[in-house]
């Protein structure tokens, strides 16, 4: 098996203190690795997105540990490592479409014009590239996170994560959505997360782990 990606070991989240505590995520323990693909299913408030966030190293557990031991700091030292299909809206309104995926690159160091193409070439895989010159406020909440997917795909990262990525599309759009994840993953050699309501998204994953009351359920 490859080197672990993720490594999370009783990782637990809690939000405030004493009698006004919330326990997000109790004591997760899983790994990621760059062969992962996992659908990661539960009701609403049943912890999915928090536990992305942590293996995103996006926030930091309260109790337990979470490693990513292919690389000495957190994934988020290098843009190249992790990206994050959030489930809200993530674009710079300022930006256009082409602008807001080539950006990551940009901070990379890449110069604008190949930016601006390899962002051009992820929009036409997502089959958006006629909204390259629009802002975010001229896209509808579907367009504008095929826009996110193609952002974090162009970054060629080693994680995926992607929080209800389909939660705003129709099934064609959708599937597509899916298509281009998993072809990227396949093609970096990514592990790939995703959250999801929809069992025929799930479906489409190598494995299935159940979130609910904030206990992750990972099959043996």
């Amino acid at each position: 098996m490859s080197e672990a990606l993720v490594v999370c070991e009783a990782a637990g989240r809690t939000f405030g203190r004493g009698n006004l505590a919330v326990v997000a995520v109790h004591g997760a323990t899983c790994t990621v690795t760059p062969e992962s693909r996992i659908a990661l299913v539960g009701p609403s408030g049943s912890g999915k997105s928090t536990l992305l966030q942590l293996m995103a190293g996006l926030d930091s557990p309260t109790s337990g540990s979470i490693s990513w031991p292919a690389w000495q700091s957190g994934p988020f030292q290098d843009p190249s490592r992790a990206g994050v299909v959030f489930q809200g809206p993530s674009l710079i309104p300022s930006l256009t479409a082409v602008e807001n995926v080539a950006f990551p690159l940009v901070l990379q160091g890449l110069a604008d014009r190949e930016a601006i193409l390899r962002a051009t070439e992820s929009l036409e895989l997502l089959g958006i590239a006629s909204l390259a010159d629009k802002l975010p406020e001229e896209l509808s909440g579907g367009q504008s996170q095929r826009v996110a997917v193609a952002r974090v795909v162009t970054s060629a990262p080693r994680l995926i994560f992607a929080d209800e990525p389909t939660g705003q599309l129709d099934r064609a759009s959708a599937d597509r959505v899916i298509d281009v994840l998993l072809e990227a993953a396949d093609h970096l050699g990514a592990g790939l997360v995703l959250s999801t309501h929809d069992a025929s998204v799930a479906a489409r994953l190598d494995a299935v782990w159940r979130m609910r009351d904030g206990e992750l359920g990972v099959p043996a």
